[in-house]
């Protein structure tokens, strides 16, 4: 397979997280204006990971089946189909409006396997050695996306009014299916390898069975959990322990730089840093480590009062968060057989999946009693998880394929 193919898949990930940071600033807003109360805000934000909860094992099944290039296509044909609808809603009122947002974000949520199917990709284009850090890529896609995205969305409504960030999301998604169907080969070989289908239920359970495969799925569960509870009252909290108007436009863009800044130091680790410390440390080691940075991070953060200092914060967070995604999944790929790649990394998007749906009402519940409950409670779940993995996976032999 030749070396474009990581690029190739980099721009595919890309473009459609750009999508999805265009929109998800916008819907806590959108839903306000609409008259939705609390619950229904809550419902429109868990809807997609909800439908990427139950479809993420899906397509990573069937791309075990019949490829990744056509799961590919299809999740991005219909991603640029959601944001068309959601461009729709934005123009009605009232209930008619939430009711089509959300409908928008349960289709985005089915064709979001695209996530799977790409780390499914990179495990198969490259060396076991070299997964973690060419796993990196997703997460600097990430990154990327979340410094993009909102920054077309306020370009999109300033010029185009509030359909205009739906349709440039829309519009990026069909660019990436032309992309992909254009230049995308196929990673799996024909015959290559007999492909085990198990029933949902079925190959959560044999994934979970195996120690240190379920260990690393539950690792991204109580990481992606914690992240959720950040990014979900992260401007509530810095609005309040700076006195900020999040309905002053000025105070709305410096909550969207602080996510930007996460954003440009999570790119930045993920695209530099994550291939040389693998090397140096190995994957146990550097999934302790980041884990306990972000632990610091987040026991910190609450508790910061000036700017300089919440930068510092952030930083250590945002390091932290984002040298945990690529170990993780590195180590996923290297732990599953090769016919059961898309299978078993489906099974832990799921399990992040339900993280995000799991974290924002744990969030918002704990933050109501005390703004940082939920910090203080996220960071002491994640230095438990890096004790948890320094003395389970550290010093110990990591097999190339399950049993």
């Amino acid at each position: 397979m030749k070396k474009p193919s990581l690029l190739i898949i980099f721009l595919t990930v890309f473009i459609d997280l750009i999508g999805f940071g265009i929109v998800l600033p916008l819907l806590p807003i959108y839903s306000k204006n609409f008259g939705a109360h609390g619950l229904m805000i809550g419902a429109i934000m868990a809807a997609y990971s909800l439908m990427q909860f139950i479809f993420a094992p899906i397509w990573g099944r069937l791309s075990d089946r019949i490829g990744r290039r056509p799961v590919l296509l299809m999740s991005t044909a219909g991603a640029a189909v959601s944001y068309a609808i959601f461009a729709y809603g934005s123009s009605l009122e009232g209930t008619t409006a939430l009711v089509t947002l959300l409908v928008a974000r349960l289709v985005a949520g089915v064709c979001g396997g695209n996530i799977t199917v790409a780390q499914a990709y990179i495990a198969d284009i490259t060396r076991p050695e070299e997964r973690s850090a060419k796993m990196s890529l997703i997460g600097m896609a990430f990154g990327l996306g979340f410094i993009f995205g909102p920054v077309l969305g306020g370009f999109g409504v300033q010029f185009f009014g509030v359909m205009g960030p739906g349709w440039i999301a829309s519009g990026l998604c069909a660019f990436n299916f032309i992309l992909a169907l254009s230049i995308l080969p196929e990673s799996l070989k024909p015959g290559s390898h007999t492909v085990t289908q198990r029933p949902r239920v079925v190959q959560f359970l044999h994934t979970m069975r195996h120690p240190q495969l379920g260990l690393m799925v539950g690792v991204f569960f109580l990481a992606t959990f914690c992240f959720a509870c950040f990014e979900t009252t992260i401007g509530l909290l810095v609005s309040q322990n700076f006195h900020l108007n999040l309905l002053e436009r000025k105070d709305a863009r410096t909550i969207a730089l602080l996510i930007a800044y996460c954003g440009i130091i999570g790119a930045i680790v993920q695209g530099g840093m994550v291939g040389r410390l693998v090397k140096t440390m190995g994957e146990p080691r550097l999934i302790a480590f980041s884990l306990l940075l972000a632990a610091i991070g987040l026991g910190i953060i609450p508790f910061l009062q000036s700017w300089g200092v919440m930068l510092a914060g952030l930083g250590i967070f945002a390091v932290g968060s984002s040298l945990t995604r690529p170990p993780v999944f590195g180590l996923i790929s290297m732990l599953a057989p090769q016919n059961e790649q898309g299978a078993t990394i489906g099974v832990a998007q799921s399990a992040g999946s339900l993280a995000r749906i799991l974290g924002p009402f744990f969030a918002g519940g704990f933050f109501e009693i005390r703004p940082a409950l939920p910090y203080l409670v996220c960071s002491g779940i994640t230095l438990l998880t890096a004790f948890l993995c320094w003395r389970l996976l550290c010093g110990r032999p990591i097999p190339q394929t399950v049993p």
